[in-house]
């Protein structure tokens, strides 16, 4: 992003933060968080991965939420209801004022769906909201939505629609909004200091449940050690990403604790079927044999995670029981590579990112090549990966190690996006997986998305588009005296977390 000198401050951290020195001390006014790579963006429309959802969740309303039990909820919206099967109309709270005192209306909602909703903003969003045909303000609390076509998941995604003051977005441009941003959240933004930390403020006028913590400080710190360290050391009071060695450490740490939960996000590799080798089902088969996902789990991740058959979990509607993916068969995958000849030897990138646990990145290139793979890691920042990963079959990798959730639990947010062929993270054509997905997202018949599903997940067996590996689990650490349960959708509630004695 450019900096834009007069929408971009530097915050006044201690010199403590600087490389090589030691962290200032977390207090109970400054709230402390270790992320692994700082935010990629901070609108929330134009990047979502999960170090910015972290950040802007906290200063953006959502139409509709989720709550810790997992059930939709009301947030700006108070009550919706059906006026048909392509008709929704929903109430709004009158009583929301964004960070600069101005009201939120069901302009600035119907203004948020039309930008994200807009093909030329080109969100990576869109293809999660693109069902969502017209937006309208019937009076000042008073919206409908109307869908091309029956959409079921609406509901699902619309808990990711953070709400945007039109008149600040429209007056200062994209670009210094998203290094400024205005919501009207729990948090509100403080500053930037890029590469190193994001500060928020509490909003003390907010009209829901006040945050606990007067000043929150999202920091970057990449070495997941470190970030054990400042958490033992009293430096830190929630750190993210942390892997099973390091959730260890912490249950025998007389200052922190682990905190953690499975989520609703699968773990995956997803191959690029357009071009050669790859093409080659006996390759992406071969693939597909020679990952022992039990081996990751048990022998990497701690056994916290769990290995899954299809590219979803079951936290997610669309899950499928019984499903049969090719199993961990190495002399097979040996076999289908001999099969293949000469082009199995074909270099191929596997694209990284230091927000993934390399220890199963690596671990994942050693099985493929142990097959008779020649697999090379691509290791790059999060914002190029990601830049990379939905760049469509021409540019983007030839494998690449993925963590996918849509905070949405409906399979449409997982399995449209990854496999169909008009978005740009999918790299996989097949015409009968694009008519099955584009009919379980046009039918509120509930079985007939299940049997829509069930087929995905079949060919997806059958052909490797997507070797699915396991369903995550969410490892925080955190102070001892922090009380917080993560939930599946992995949403950092600044303002559902409390100090306890």
């Amino acid at each position: 992003m450019i900096r834009h000198a007069k929408y971009h401050a530097a915050i006044a951290l201690a010199s403590a933060l600087t490389m090589g020195a030691a962290p200032a001390f977390a207090s109970k006014d400054r709230f402390m968080v270790d992320l692994v790579s700082e935010p990629s963006s901070l609108d929330p429309q134009i990047q979502w991965n999960p170090d910015s959802y972290y950040v802007y969740r906290n200063i953006f309303d959502n139409l509709i939420t989720r709550d810790d039990k997992g059930e939709i909820v009301p947030q700006v919206a108070t009550s919706w209801k059906y006026l048909s099967d392509t008709e929704i109309e929903f109430d709004l709270r009158s009583d929301i004022t964004f960070h600069d005192g101005s009201k939120l209306t069901a302009d600035d909602v119907v203004y948020s769906v039309k930008r994200i909703t807009d093909p030329k903003f080109a969100s990576p969003q869109l293809g999660q909201f693109d069902k969502i045909a017209d937006a309208v303000a019937l009076s000042p609390t008073k919206v409908k939505l109307t869908t091309n076509g029956a959409y079921p998941a609406l509901l699902a995604q619309l808990v990711k629609l953070s709400i945007i003051p039109k008149k600040i977005v429209e007056d200062v441009g994209k670009d210094a909004f998203n290094l400024k941003p205005v919501g009207s959240g729990p948090y509100k933004f403080e500053s930037w200091q890029r590469g190193v930390a994001v500060t928020l403020t509490r909003n003390d006028n907010y009209w829901g449940g006040k945050g606990p913590f007067p000043t929150v400080v999202f920091r970057a710190v990449p070495d997941g050690a470190t970030r054990v360290a400042n958490l033992q050391a009293g430096s830190t009071d929630l750190a993210v990403t942390m892997d099973s060695d390091q959730a260890a450490q912490l249950k025998a740490s007389a200052k922190a604790q682990p905190l953690i939960g499975l989520t609703e996000r699968v773990a995956y590799i997803r191959l690029n079927t357009t071009k050669p080798p790859l093409n080659n089902i006996k390759l992406r088969l071969a693939a597909a044999h020679a990952i022992d996902k039990e081996g990751l789990v048990q022998g990497i991740l701690g056994g916290y995670d769990k290995p899954v058959p299809e590219l979803l979990t079951p936290a997610i509607f669309g899950w499928i029981d019984g499903i049969k993916a090719p199993g961990y068969d190495l002399a097979k995958a040996k076999a289908l590579v001999a099969e293949v000849g000469p082009a199995a030897k074909t270099e191929i990138e596997l694209a990284t990112s230091p927000t993934f646990d390399q220890r199963i990145v690596q671990a994942i290139q050693q099985q493929l090549n142990e097959a008779g793979f020649n697999v090379k890691i691509g290791m790059s920042d999060m914002a190029t990966y990601l830049k990379r990963a939905q760049a469509g079959p021409e540019a983007t990798s030839m494998l690449s190690f993925g963590r996918w959730s849509c905070a949405c639990q409906d399979a449409d947010g997982v399995l449209f996006p990854l496999l169909h062929k008009s978005s740009g993270w999918s790299a996989y054509r097949n015409p009968k997986v694009d008519a099955l997905l584009e009919d379980a997202r046009q039918t509120l018949d509930a079985k007939k998305r299940l049997d829509d599903y069930r087929q995905v997940h079949e060919i997806v067996a059958a052909e490797a588009p997507v070797i699915p590996l396991y369903q995550a689990a969410a490892l925080y650490g955190a102070t001892k005296n922090l009380q917080w349960r993560p939930t599946p959708n992995e949403s950092m509630f600044l303002n559902r977390m409390s100090w306890k004695d």
